[in-house]
């Protein structure tokens, strides 16, 4: 009874703690702008929640995926067309959507995001994380757990990217309408077309 009672204390000590925290931070916020940086009170109470969610199985899990050259070549082409969009393809999250997010995308190339388990960046990857932009990629099929694992190994990789591998994802990054109008551009050019050439006017008589 005596413990139960010194437990009950605590819990209740840690809600009205986290009360007083959510009050402060809701005094200090401007409204719900997402143009606003999260305060250090948010970002660590965001962090608890994340690490919270996650299931103690899940962060035990080992990665069944060997990291192998091809692997990470794969998931290299991925993160460009799938996720640089949000996250760059550094990892640094330097991106338009990247810094317009609620939160802003993190630098993945940084402790917060690298200590975390491979159980736990896969688990982040397949189920996403709540209040934030990132999504829920998993779908359940083999194929794309398998892809999800390849993943995590590219974000193990990230701090050692090389400018080579940077170049090549550049051109695997999804194109605009207007990127891709002047590739086309540049390609009739190479080929001797003139791109500018008006053209001929058949008149029937």
């Amino acid at each position: 009874m005596y413990r139960l009672r010194w437990f009950l204390l605590g819990a209740a000590s840690l809600i009205v703690i986290a009360m007083l925290a959510g009050t402060l931070v809701l005094w200090n916020a401007h409204g719900f702008s997402a143009r606003e940086q999260p305060t250090a009170v948010e970002t660590w109470f965001a962090r608890i929640a994340r690490s919270a969610a996650i299931p103690a199985g899940a962060r035990t899990t080992v990665n069944p995926v060997p990291n192998t050259p091809q692997t990470l070549a794969d998931a290299r082409a991925h993160w460009a067309d799938h996720c640089a969009i949000c996250h760059a393809n550094d990892g640094s999250g330097d991106t338009i959507m990247g810094r317009r997010t609620y939160p802003p995308a993190p630098d993945m190339r940084l402790a917060a995001t690298q200590r975390l388990s491979d159980g736990e960046l896969f688990y982040i990857i397949v189920n996403g994380v709540r209040l934030t932009a990132m999504p829920a990629w998993g779908r359940g099929s083999a194929h794309d757990e398998q892809e999800s694992w390849k993943l995590v190994h590219f974000i193990r990789h990230l701090p050692q990217l090389t400018g080579e591998e940077k170049a090549e994802m550049k051109k695997l990054n999804p194109k605009s309408l207007d990127e891709l109008r002047e590739g086309q551009e540049e390609e009739d050019f190479l080929k001797g077309k003139d791109t500018h050439e008006k053209p001929i006017l058949h008149h029937h008589r």
